[in-house]
Parts: C-alpha cells; sequence; structure tokens
C-alpha cells in the first residue's frame, strides 16, 4: 500500500497491492469511521456502493467490530428492479455484510425502486432530508466515471438548481440495464462528512486518466474524496 498523488478535486490517493487489500484498508477505515460518529452524534449514517469491489469490502467489514445498533445504512443507487430482485444492490449487500451482523431491519433503508424512479427517488430524497448530511458515501466507479448511477450526461450533472436542493434523482435512460434506477445527487453525495472511492482492475485505469487530464466524468465531481485504487487501476501517468 501507498500514498501516491492526488486526482483533482481528491482528498487523498491510496494504491493497494490488489483488490483484497483494498477491500480490508477500506473496511477497517470504515469501521473506525463508524465509532467515530457513534462515539461524537450516537449513530452513523452510510450509505453502500454496490459492485464487486464494494462486496470485497463488505465481506470484510462484517468480522470487524462494529456498534451495528447505531448504524443507519443508506444507498447510494439502485435498479429499478422488484424488491428481492438478486440484481439489486441491497440484495448484494445484504448478503454480503447487513445479513450477516446485528443490525436492526429497521436500521435498513433501502430504495423503494420497485415503486419505479420518480416515486422512489421523491420518497428517498425526503427520508435523506431528515439525516443529511450523511456520515460516508462509499462510492464505486465504472469504465465510463460514473458513480452511484449518476452516468455521463445525465441532466441532473447540469442542473446546479436541481442539485442544491434535491438529494436523490430519478434516472432514465441509463446506458446499462436496467434504464431506469435512482440514485443520490451530487448534492447529497458532496455533502456527506466523508467520502471513499473503491476502484479496481485494469478497465477503470482510462477513465482516471481522464479525470487527471481535467475531465468532467461524474466521479470526478465528487469533492474531497479519499480514492483507493489496486495496482491494476492506477494510472500510468501516476507511476
Amino acid at each position: 500500500m501507498m500514498n501516491t498523488t492526488d486526482l483533482p478535486n481528491a482528498q487523498a490517493v491510496v494504491v493497494h497491492d490488489d483488490i483484497e487489500q483494498l477491500g480490508a484498508a477500506v473496511a477497517q477505515r470504515v469501521a473506525e469511521l463508524a465509532s467515530q460518529a457513534i462515539a461524537a452524534r450516537g449513530v452513523f449514517h452510510v450509505a453502500l456502493a454496490g459492485g464487486e469491489t464494494p462486496r470485497r469490502c463488505y465481506e470484510k467489514l462484517r468480522h470487524l467490530p462494529v456498534d451495528w445498533a447505531h448504524v443507519q445504512v443508506y444507498f447510494g443507487d439502485e435498479r429499478c428492479l422488484p424488491a428481492g430482485d438478486a440484481q439489486r444492490n441491497d440484495r448484494m449487500a445484504y448478503g454480503a455484510l447487513l445479513g450477516q451482523v446485528a443490525i436492526p431491519s429497521a436500521n435498513i433503508h433501502a430504495i423503494p425502486s420497485e415503486l419505479g424512479a420518480s416515486t422512489a427517488a421523491a420518497r428517498y430524497a425526503t427520508l435523506l432530508l431528515q439525516v443529511a448530511p450523511l456520515d460516508l458515501a462509499l462510492l464505486g466507479m465504472g469504465e465510463d466515471g460514473h458513480t452511484a448511477s449518476l452516468f455521463p450526461g445525465n441532466p441532473a450533472l447540469g442542473n446546479p438548481a436541481l442539485d442544491d436542493h434535491v438529494l436523490a434523482v430519478p434516472v432514465f435512460n441509463a446506458p446499462k440495464p436496467p434504464a431506469e434506477r435512482v440514485s443520490l445527487s451530487l448534492t447529497a453525495l458532496n455533502t456527506a462528512r466523508q467520502k471513499i472511492f473503491l476502484v479496481a482492475g485494469a478497465g477503470k485505469r482510462d477513465a482516471l486518466e481522464q479525470i487527471l487530464r481535467g475531465e468532467p466524468l461524474p466521479a470526478a465531481r465528487i469533492a474531497a474524496a479519499e480514492w483507493h485504487l489496486d495496482r491494476a487501476a492506477w494510472p500510468g501517468s501516476l507511476r
């Protein structure tokens, strides 16, 4: 593991030898942040990310000491699929983490995306208003530079007025199925007290190179985040 040159807008960039070390390090970081938040405010509000790299983190986190009774779990995005569908992010998180720890079911706040993108986003935004800011937003990044379900070209990314007032947004015409999704907005993500990216694999290197060149990809618009990369994702220009 090593610290290296920051990406634009990043608080820190840490490169790990492989995805397993990355997952273990971020799991430890989440456990530390949970302990700090609970000590300071009596509760830890965290938004979980979907994807394979976060899943590795969750599988490590379930073995660490966390006061789960004082953790409130949200989700960075969700596919508009029936409740319980195996492709939903909440099902992955339940299998890898939430179903393996002593967290009360009332502390898990799934996005009701089965209701459709617009209705679900409005309901989730109302919920988030009651708890904002989040203590931690865990984030992944796609090969196109998207994060959560904020894809390049998403209208919400170009509408500051919307971002200023809405914490969750409906997503239509996503470039990967399903086309309809719900995502936390840039405001919800950027106002979180801590933001942590987990990015692994050579397929992510091109997007990171674009961010280094100043391209305004969605992931690049998250301010002051910790970026945890594996060596395969680490851009050559940072070597």
